[in-house]
C-alpha cells in the first residue's frame, strides 16, 4: 500500500499575507502587493511565482454575480449509481467536468455518489439539463435536487492561518 505524499509547501507569515491580499483582491499589482507589505518588489514577485508553480495560487478570477447574468435558478442535485463496478462513474465524471453549467461536482459519503452544484436561467432551461444531459448518463439510479430559496452565504475564498507559527 503506498503512502499518499502531501503536495503542501512551506508558508511563512509573508506568504499567507500575500494569499490574503490576493483573494481579497486578484488584480492587485506587484507594485501594491509589496507595497502594502512593505517588501521590495522582485522578493515580493518571487514569493508570488513560488506559490503559483507549486499549485498554491491555482489561478485568478472575477467574481460574477449569476442572477445579473440571467442564471436565476442554483441547484443541488445528487446522484447515485446503480452500481461502481463498471465504469460509469469515470465516465460521468468526464462528461461533468466539461459542462458549464455546472459549478461543482464532488464526489460524497452517505445516500449519493456525487453532488452537484448547477446554474440555470429558469426551471425550464434546468428541466432540459437534467432530462437532455443528466438522464442520458449510464449507470445513474437516482436523481434527487434541492433548489436554492436564499443564498446566504457564497465565496470561494478559504480562510487564511493568521501565523503559520501554531
Amino acid at each position: 500500500m503506498q503512502k499518499k505524499i502531501s503536495k503542501r509547501i512551506s508558508l511563512d507569515d509573508t506568504d499567507l499575507a500575500i494569499l490574503a491580499l490576493l483573494q481579497e483582491d486578484a488584480s492587485i499589482s506587484n507594485a501594491e502587493l509589496s507595497e502594502r507589505l512593505s517588501l521590495s518588489l522582485t522578493p515580493c514577485w518571487r514569493r508570488r511565482k513560488r506559490m503559483e508553480e507549486a499549485g498554491v495560487i491555482k489561478g485568478y478570477q472575477a467574481n460574477l454575480d449569476r442572477r445579473m447574468l440571467g442564471l436565476d435558478i442554483m441547484a443541488f442535485v445528487h446522484i447515485r449509481f446503480s452500481t461502481h463496478a463498471d465504469h460509469a462513474p469515470d465516465a460521468f465524471e468526464a462528461v461533468i467536468a466539461q459542462l458549464p453549467e455546472v459549478l461543482s461536482c464532488h464526489k460524497i459519503t452517505g445516500d449519493a455518489d456525487y453532488v452537484l452544484q448547477v446554474l440555470a436561467e429558469d426551471l425550464d432551461s434546468y428541466s432540459d439539463f437534467i432530462e437532455q444531459v443528466l438522464r442520458r448518463q449510464v449507470g445513474i439510479a437516482s436523481i434527487q435536487s434541492s433548489l436554492a430559496l436564499r443564498e446566504v452565504k457564497a465565496s470561494s475564498r478559504i480562510a487564511i492561518p493568521k501565523s503559520s507559527k501554531d
